[in-house]
């Protein structure tokens, strides 16, 4: 069975966490939410806080091997202060140079923009974001899902079924076994 990591924090947008975990665990696809730190976070919706979410493990004890693909959901709050996180910069480095899947919905493009990731790529991500994406050196293109290897990258809560068909798609596509 596939594994995602589902990395957020206080502030994530809580349709971009919650609707993909729920497409990825209907589909099959365990998922593991890591924080900053252990407990619960809170998401945003709308225009006030919304629910909270477990967090089953700490970044500090995320080994990036343990997982197939990686969910980064968005919202202002939310990757504006995991950006600033080394660990969750190193976590998102380390699926790229494995080429394991990340999926990145929203503001959460911010994040691969962080970890220098993006240059020559094509991404998209909610417009006020997407001047920072062209200036770390990406191909920013206005459409519900962008996948560019192994990059999938939305624009915001509408495109959440095509951003969660993309993920699951390539996760299935990592799980084909090479002989088959």
């Amino acid at each position: 069975m596939p594994r995602v990591l589902i990395i957020a924090t206080d502030g994530f947008e809580q349709s971009e966490l919650m609707k993909p975990k729920s497409n990825l665990e209907e589909a099959g696809i365990a998922t593991t939410v890591a924080s900053l730190e252990d407990g619960e976070i809170k998401g945003w919706k709308d225009k006030d806080w919304g629910d909270s979410v477990k967090v089953d493990i700490t970044v500090e004890e995320v080994s990036s091997s343990d997982y197939d693909g990686l969910l980064l959901p968005g919202g202002q709050i939310n990757p504006d202060i995991l950006r600033m996180n080394d660990r969750v910069i190193d976590i998102v480095r380390e699926f790229d140079k494995a080429g394991k899947p990340i999926a990145a919905i929203c503001h959460a493009p911010w994040l691969l923009a962080e970890a220098n990731i993006i240059e020559g790529r094509t991404v998209t991500g909610w417009p006020s974001i997407r001047t920072d994406l062209k200036n770390a050196g990406a191909a920013v293109v206005d459409r519900e899902v962008a996948c560019d290897g192994n990059l999938i990258t939305s624009r915001n809560p509408n495109d959440i079924p095509a951003f969660s068909e993309a993920l699951i798609g390539a996760l299935n596509e990592v799980q084909v076994p090479e002989n088959a």
